[in-house]
Parts: structure tokens; sequence; C-alpha cells
């Protein structure tokens, strides 16, 4: 590398908008030499056309070590073994990913999907019953983005909701950017312990939930999952499910009430709320800290030699504003006529869950507007607190009035 490698662009104007620096990036160096906070040296992608050719490329691996890019603590590979949490399936490569990619997928079903819309409307309105009876001023992350994608991921499971706040906190423990040793290991033993009850409860009595389709169903290899797969799976299920939803649900409603004509646009025409679902997904990030990748080979992307075992991050962040794919991506507009982008990031590894986030977003969203056409900011954006604190974006308290 003959750059010198700089950090991780993090530093935001606006608690709405990318760090300004990838703008500059795009143009100047798309993929640089990035210092990563274990000490190690990788490259950062910034483009559009460069971050969906790593995702589709036979030699960028998703597999990592347990070595972090994101925080200082790290775990050796004997201490998250010991920690029972297990390996997840995203950070795999195939044909082991493979497996599980197709075992997932047929539990994703449409099927599945349409029956479960019913019970999301249901917790949706059950939530805004809540907020309109008890009157403003209201947290709408407290009171709504963080409770209804909690229940729906428990819906999904099968989970009894009342386990679901144990699961939340281990979640927090695990996403945030300062915890010890000790409380990281002490949250993942926990949170396998609690998950291994599960599916050992699952084993005794199914049920229509995804865990019991999965124990019941067979890999192409013949071999059903164990209960370390299984537990790894439903940690993963759950963590994704709840905190990424849930934080773009409340960023979601923070950019709608800050572009105040967006807002007003899905009020007035309920029939953009699938577009302005899309555009959030483009807009909005919940990943600040980039899709970590390696090079398993000597390989070039956007004509840079990257050698084999060098760290790669992908900024779906980056990618998504870039302007050579997206008409002034800047701009928030949610009559665009959607375009592919990288919210849920693209190829093998395109998220397994992203028809139901989208499901819950239009619901959440074609309801809000609905019920609360009054709904707006009771502080100026600028002193929403933000979770810069966490490795999932998003906004810790949203308070809002009508």
């Amino acid at each position: 590398m003959t750059q010198t490698p700089r950090p991780l662009p993090l530093a935001r104007e606006h608690p709405l908008a990318p760090p300004p620096e990838y703008a500059r990036l795009r143009e100047e160096s798309p993929v640089c030499p990035v210092a990563l906070p274990d000490g190690k040296t990788g490259w950062l992608l910034t483009r559009f056309a460069d971050v969906t050719s790593a995702l589709i490329h036979p030699d960028v691996s998703a597999r990592r070590g347990f070595q972090t890019s994101v925080t200082s603590v790290t775990l050796t590979p004997e201490e998250y073994l010991a920690s029972g949490f297990g390996t997840s399936f995203i950070g795999m490569d195939p044909p082991e990913h493979t497996r599980y990619r197709r075992l997932l997928t047929g539990q994703f079903t449409v099927r599945r999907l349409k029956a479960l819309a019913p019970r999301i409307e249901e917790i949706v309105d059950q939530h805004l019953d809540a907020m309109v009876a008890a009157g403003p001023p209201a947290d709408l992350v407290r009171d709504f983005a963080l409770p209804v994608p909690s229940m729906v991921i428990c819906e999904l499971l099968g989970m009894p909701y009342t386990e679901s706040k144990q699961f939340q906190q281990r979640t927090d423990t695990i996403m945030r950017l300062e915890r010890t040793k000790d409380e990281l290991l002490d949250a993942m033993t926990g949170m396998a312990s609690d998950m291994r009850a599960f599916v050992q409860e699952k084993r005794r009595s199914p049920d229509e939930g995804l865990l019991s389709g999965l124990i019941e169903a067979v890999p192409s290899d013949g071999v059903p999952l164990t209960d370390d797969e299984l537990v790894a799976i439903g940690n993963l299920m759950v963590i994704a499910g709840y905190a990424t939803t849930a934080n773009m649900l409340g960023l979601g409603a923070l950019a709608l009430l800050t572009h105040r004509t967006q807002w007003v646009n899905l009020c007035e025409h309920p029939e953009y709320v699938e577009r302005g679902v899309e555009e959030m997904l483009r807009f909005l990030t919940v990943g600040p800290f980039c899709l970590p990748r390696s090079a398993k080979a000597d390989l070039e992307i956007g004509g840079q030699k990257i050698s084999a075992g060098d760290p790669i991050l992908l900024s779906t962040e980056s990618a998504n504003r870039d302007p050579a794919q997206f008409d002034a991506p800047d701009v928030m507009d949610v009559t665009r006529e959607p375009k592919r982008h990288v919210g849920f990031a693209y190829g093998a590894h395109q998220c397994l869950g992203q028809e139901l986030a989208r499901m819950e977003m239009r619901i959440a969203f074609g309801r809000l507007t609905r019920r609360l056409p009054g709904l707006r900011l009771a502080v100026p954006v600028e002193q929403v607190p933000m979770c810069s604190d966490m490795q999932i974006y998003g906004a810790h308290e949203i308070p809002v009035t009508w």
C-alpha cells in the first residue's frame, strides 16, 4: 500500500447524512487503504460499482476471524467457542454457506409472510392505540420502533414475547462499542443459554414458527441441524430481526419528520409508501461500520490490486449515495422510482429477511402516517440522541408530539 491508511470515516455533520469524507473518497480514492481499530490495515470500497462487484467476486470471502474491526475488545477463538454463541452462516463461504442459505430460504416463504402480515398489522395498531391514548409527548423509539419488531421476531420464531426483553438487553450489550470482555462474554453466554433452552423446548413441542420449521427441515446433505447450529441461527435472527429493523424504523421516522415535505407526501398519498420504504432503505443506513470481507487470493477491484489475506470493508452507506448510480443521491424523495440499492447487501449474502423487513416498514409507516398525520419532532433534529456508541446506527430516543 503506497497511500497512508486513514481511519474509517465516522464523523457526521448531520445525524441523517453519511460522513462527508465518503463523497471525496468516491471521487479521489474509491478503493483506499484504511486503518482498522485492531491494528490491521485493509481496503475501504466506497463506490456502488465496486461494492457490488466485491459482493459477488469469487475471491472475496465473507469468512472473518474472531478479531473485530469495530471495537478494541477481541475474543480468542477459544473464548468465542466457549461462549456457545455459535458461528453465524453470514460469515461463511460456499458450499458451507449455501447449505444454510437454501435451508433458511425455504423457511422465509411467501405463505409464511402473508400469514404473518395480519399479526404485524395488529401489533402496529396496538402500539399506535397506546400512544394515542397516552397522548403527547412520546418517545417514538421506546413506544413504537423498538417494541414492534421485537414482537414480530417473536411471532416469526414462535418465541413468547416475555422472553424477548432479556434477548434485547443482551443484544444491546453485544452491539455496544464500549464494553469489557467480561460484559461481552456474559451477554453472549447468557443469550446462547437462553436460545439453547428455547431450541430444546421447540424440539419437545413444535409449532408453526420458523425455529420449529428449521428443526423439522432436512438440509440437502440429509443431516438435520444440531442444537449448536440452531442456536447460532436463532441468535442471528433475534439480533438482525430486532436491532436492525428497530433502528431503521426509528431512522426512517426521523428522516421523514425532518424532511417534512416527504412526511406530507406519505400522509396525502399512501400509494407512495412502498416507494418511500425503498427510498429510506437507500437514503439511510444502520450499518456505519461497513460489511467486512477479506481477499482469498490476489485480485483487482476498481483498478486497485488487493493481496490475498487483506481485509476489505464495503461501505453500503457510501454506495447508496453514489451519484453514478442514483440521481440526486443526497435528496430524500419518497416518490423516487425504485432502483437497485445495497441496503440489504447483494448477491449470495443478500439479507434473507429483507421481505419481512420491507413488510414491517410498509405496515408501520402506512399506519403511522394515517393515524398521526400531525406527528412532529418535539426537539430540533440536532438534539435527538443518536446511537454513535453502537455498532448499529439509529436513535436512542425520538421525542415527538402531535
